[in-house]
């Protein structure tokens, strides 16, 4: 075989791994879209509530200590709750950004 031709088939291994890469990884940035998009109704919902008076009473109870000490509450958390918000909002402006 010649050098050329190995070169050749060298060459194109190599450029055919980064194909079935290339492919994986569009595959899995399609997939996160779809699931992005598709709980946004839900993450309304979490704003709405971060926004109203039952947030703020939850918050109240939560700072009283009358709340069970095993209950999850990460949504009582000021910063947790405005970062996530935050973070889904310049992510969906990226995301709108790029299919313009």
């Amino acid at each position: 075989m010649s050098d050329n031709i190995e070169n050749s088939i060298n060459r194109i291994i190599k450029m055919e791994m980064i194909f079935d890469e290339a492919q994986e990884k569009i595959q899995q940035l399609e997939n996160a879209i779809e699931e992005f998009t598709s709980i946004q109704s839900e993450i309304r919902k979490l704003e709405e509530y971060y926004q109203s008076k039952d947030w703020k009473e939850d918050f109240k109870l939560d700072e009283s200590g009358e709340l069970p000490k095993d209950l999850k509450r990460g949504v009582l958390s000021e910063d947790g709750i405005y970062n996530l918000l935050e973070k889904n909002s310049d992510l969906d402006k990226l995301i709108k950004e790029e299919i313009d």
